[in-house]
């Protein structure tokens, strides 16, 4: 299973530059309203400094970083949860995600028009806002319809769930967003069950001229801020730029001019938006990082690995990155009893490095 997130946004906004630059996937940009109708799907790699030492240790054949899958999502505009733009259509690409990057525009540019006529961050994020939380009222209210019969009739969990859900129709009627006001355990409950959109974890990606105005985006952080959603900004148009270049050459770029990817700072937070925590594995064939929720048991860590793994797990060895580093090398920190033997009931951390024991 492969993490994913949304990127929505006003048309214009600058959403499908971010997801190039994040995927190098190279779809259409244009200048104009709705050049993203159907959802583009595209995989980035988790940045991860440790990979990238332990491959210099290890030295494997093949390396393979974290991913998370990103979705280019078509333009909200306003009225979208009533049909206007591209509407319900929208909406329902954004469900199946696991949280949102919303691509705010903070850039002047008289060649590509905007949707509200003028440039303010803040206004168009409260447009995409009231219309998440105007389709899940619409959503909320059709489930408090549809359990309030068996609910009327006695039945306790009907009675229960619809109790919960006048709840949250209750906070979407004030206009208050579901992530910030409810539980950790309400919210889950409401992503699994009925995948509202305002309860999705939601990040948003200040999109700016190479020029950051820095008023703008400290008004900008204020509001998100009270919206429990953090920031990140850059120029998006200079990142899709970067991506096209090698490996080599966007290096000497970045630091010939000082930059600070956002990008990478951009997954990193989506990362930990998702609450994802690393573990490694290696063997003769390859070094791999993956990505689980933290609080995860190793069984089902090893899961992630092959399904067998988890239904004959056995045991794990486990040693952290850091201390791996530290010894340098991997029969070294065996011998010298470094390596811990772990159970069912232990809970993976980040920067485990795991050799998963198991009967096939």
């Amino acid at each position: 299973m492969t993490f994913s997130v949304g990127i929505v946004g006003l048309p214009n906004a600058g959403k499908s530059t971010l997801f190039n630059a994040l995927t190098k996937a190279g779809v259409l940009v244009a200048k104009y309203p709705f050049s993203t109708i159907d959802p583009h799907k595209g995989v980035a790699s988790v940045p991860d400094e440790r990979l990238e030492a332990l491959s210099e240790m290890l030295k494997p054949p093949r390396v393979v970083p974290a991913e998370i899958e990103f979705f280019d999502i078509a333009g909200i505009v306003r009225g979208a949860s009533k049909g206007e733009g591209l509407g319900n259509q929208f909406l329902s690409h954004i469900r199946g995600v696991d949280a949102v990057v919303e691509v705010v525009r903070a850039f002047e540019d008289g060649s590509i028009s905007h949707s509200e006529g003028s440039i303010d961050p803040v206004r168009d994020a409260q447009i995409v806002e009231l219309e998440l939380m105007l389709a899940d009222l619409e959503l909320v209210e059709k489930w408090i319809e549809k359990l309030g019969k068996s609910a009327r009739l006695g039945d306790k969990r009907a009675k229960e769930e619809v109790e919960f859900l006048s709840k949250v129709k209750d906070l979407l009627s004030r206009g208050v967003p579901l992530r910030g006001c409810l539980s950790k355990e309400e919210l889950e409950r409401l992503s699994k069950t009925y995948q509202l959109l305002s309860s999705k974890p939601h990040l948003y990606y200040l999109n700016t001229s190479e020029t950051v105005d820095e008023v703008l985006l400290d008004r900008f952080k204020v509001w998100a801020s009270s919206r429990s959603s953090p920031v990140v900004w850059g120029c998006a148009r200079l990142e899709m730029e970067l991506s096209e270049l090698s490996t080599e050459e966007a290096q000497e770029f970045i630091r010939e001019m000082g930059l600070e990817p956002s990008v990478k700072r951009l997954i990193k937070s989506s990362y930990e938006l998702l609450n994802l925590i690393t573990f490694f594995t290696f063997n003769e064939k390859e070094l791999r990082a993956w990505s689980i929720r933290r609080g995860t048991k190793v069984p089902q860590a090893a899961g992630k690995i092959h399904t067998d793994m988890e239904r004959g797990f056995i045991k794990a060895e486990v040693i952290s990155c850091e201390l791996l580093l530290d010894v340098g090398d991997y029969r070294l920190a065996r011998e010298k009893g470094l390596i811990r033997i772990e159970g069912k009931d232990y809970e993976v951390q980040d920067g485990d490095v795991i050799y998963v024991i198991f009967k096939a």
